[in-house]
């Protein structure tokens, strides 16, 4: 129940140039080759991972790539200073979003991180990133 919960706000909020699909073992979405022919600089021949929902052992866990990568763009902070907001704890990794159960989550705030960041303004962000790797 609470995966299809957070599947539907994913796809409510989730920009056309996105995709979804089975990516490392969970419902992935991600940039596809028609969108972003180069792919994934880990793997070229994958599509540019964008976000991953799962069921673990212990919790579920949603992968948000544009949080971890828009740091510097602030995305990061706007998304905890939302989330403060609804007053439930975050439990939060660098990109992942942990939980137990639905209403550990501030919905709204998932769909609007979603929607902040729709794919070509993604792939900005990624490319210009890799651009600062080299």
């Amino acid at each position: 129940m609470a995966m299809q919960a957070v599947r539907q706000v994913i796809l409510d909020n989730l920009d056309k140039d996105y995709a979804e699909g089975m990516s490392y073992g969970m419902i992935g979405y991600f940039v596809p080759h028609a969108v972003f022919p180069a792919g994934y600089h880990c793997n070229p021949k994958d599509p540019l991972p964008f976000a991953g929902l799962a069921s673990q052992k212990n919790h579920m866990s949603l992968y948000l790539m544009s949080l971890y990568m828009g740091a510097d763009a602030g995305e990061d902070e706007w998304f905890e200073a939302e989330w403060a907001k609804c007053g439930k704890k975050l439990d939060k990794g660098k990109a992942c979003i942990r939980f137990k159960k639905l209403a550990d989550l501030d919905l709204p705030t998932l769909g609007e991180a979603i929607r902040r960041m729709p794919a070509q303004r993604y792939i900005g962000l990624y490319q210009s990133l890799r651009k600062g790797k080299k």
